[in-house]
């Protein structure tokens, strides 16, 4: 017999590629992190032995969820001021939060708290935008989680940095800094068209090729946006990125709430890759991502969580569910993004605009064992008829039982295994008291 690490014997496999497949009474088997093999637990039970044999009898096998867009630091920040306008929301209470508290311990703190949050929820990736990313690294590298941290670039001074060279230099630094962790990679990510000049963006494309990493921004996430753009220079900001080179097979684009049909054939034709957030769009409305009629192009659509301060959480369960229900609402189609497109949309989706799709996003042999069990059996989610189905409509994170992450068992019966749950609560205690006081005082 074969020996291998980890054994999984699951009630389903639903492995992603091939779309749209459940594979009933099926085995994982797992060796130095990697997928050693997919098949059915008969052959598995007389093929292989495995130092550690995992019986799921009522469980689903899925992918990690990949969270391709948050802000991970903010769940420090949730909760702080909800039901604004957007601007509001920035300018009166998260800016001036992020002024007065963001600092390394912060970043890192916050990450901790979003990272338990996270696997707890069966995500097991997420692409970060925000201050000392150099910070978030090393919480995520720590957990055991991988990331894609964000190179982040903007024109104003921050506790991070001053301007845009120093944004560059300082970013640069923490890719190299983590260039050869195997759960940590980097992407620039410049934060927004209204945010970041001509020169920055375009020194962000020539070392993106150079580097060749991704380049994740929020693109055309509100009407307001869009509006003040064409005031300002004539331009809609996706012409505007276009003509600088943004728009290519690098760019992770965010929101994408404010498109037009010659927009979605361009964006397409380049290659790039969009990030839909639903729920933060809904909760700051935002606007409604036309995603059916991006994917009808042959446009690869990740899914994200935004941050904890506008969403409020980091699900990615919750996100599978209003986007699949929202796009057939917006497409006026019952048959817009399936069950299976939304996990697609979350897992493979995610993989592929990260760059990462060689590694994550589905079960196949060779890929890295990122591998969310999903307990099915509860009265919640039974009778059982279509597992991908009941997956998207009928699961919630809470019904994730064990995750692991190249191999490694972070969560074991829904118990964090690297990190400090009591510690991590302290912590938000602590910061929670500090950032109230200081939003009161703003505010008062």
């Amino acid at each position: 017999m074969k020996r291998v690490d980890t054994l999984l014997h699951a009630r389903w496999v639903i492995p992603v590629e091939p779309y749209n497949v459940a594979l009933e009474h099926h085995s994982i088997a797992i060796a130095d992190g990697r997928i050693a093999a997919l098949l059915p637990s008969v052959d598995a039970r007389r093929e292989y032995t495995a130092e550690a044999e995992i019986e799921l009898p009522t469980h689903t096998l899925i992918p990690g969820l990949v969270n391709a867009h948050t802000h991970a630091a903010m769940a420090m920040m949730r909760g702080l001021a909800d039901d604004l306008p957007l601007m509001e929301w920035l300018n009166q209470h998260i800016w001036p939060a992020e002024a007065r508290w963001v600092s390394e311990e912060f970043v890192h703190d916050g990450t901790q708290l979003a990272i338990a949050e996270m696997l707890r929820g069966g995500t097991t990736c997420f692409n970060d935008m925000y201050f000392y990313p150099d910070a978030a690294a090393r919480a995520a590298s720590h957990a055991g989680m991988r990331a894609v941290v964000g190179m982040i670039v903007i024109d104003f001074p921050t506790a991070w940095a001053q301007n845009g060279e120093d944004y560059l230099h300082k970013g640069i630094k923490v890719h190299d800094q983590f260039h050869t962790d195997p759960l940590i990679t980097a992407a620039f990510a410049p934060h927004a068209p209204y945010t970041v000049s001509d020169g920055p963006l375009e020194k962000v494309v020539m070392y993106a090729e150079e580097m060749d990493v991704p380049i994740h921004m929020h693109v055309h996430e509100t009407a307001d946006e869009v509006n003040q753009a064409v005031a300002a220079d004539g331009k809609r900001p996706l012409q505007r990125l276009g003509e600088i080179g943004v728009t290519s097979p690098r760019l992770v684009a965010v929101h994408m709430t404010q498109l037009d049909d010659a927009e979605i054939a361009a964006f397409a034709a380049a290659g790039a890759h969009v990030v839909h957030c639903p729920e933060s769009n809904l909760k700051l409305a935002s606007g409604f991502c036309p995603v059916q009629r991006l994917l009808d192009a042959g446009i690869n659509v990740a899914l994200g969580t935004d941050g904890a301060a506008s969403n409020n959480d980091l699900d990615l369960f919750g996100e599978m569910r209003t986007a699949a229900l929202l796009a057939k609402g917006v497409a006026g189609d019952a048959s817009a993004v399936p069950a299976a497109q939304a996990l697609h949309m979350a897992t493979l989706g995610g993989a592929r605009a990260l760059g990462l799709e060689e590694i994550a996003g589905s079960l196949q042999p060779g890929k890295a064992a990122d591998i969310v069990a999903v307990d099915m059996g509860a009265v919640e989610t039974q009778p059982l008829y279509h597992p991908i189905s009941q997956l998207v409509y009928a699961t919630g994170r809470d019904k994730v039982s064990d995750v692991w992450v190249a191999g490694r068992h972070l969560l074991k019966q829904r118990r964090l295994t690297t990190l400090d749950e009591a510690a991590l609560l302290a912590k938000a205690a602590e910061w929670h008291n500090k950032i109230q006081q200081s939003d009161e005082e703003v505010n008062d």
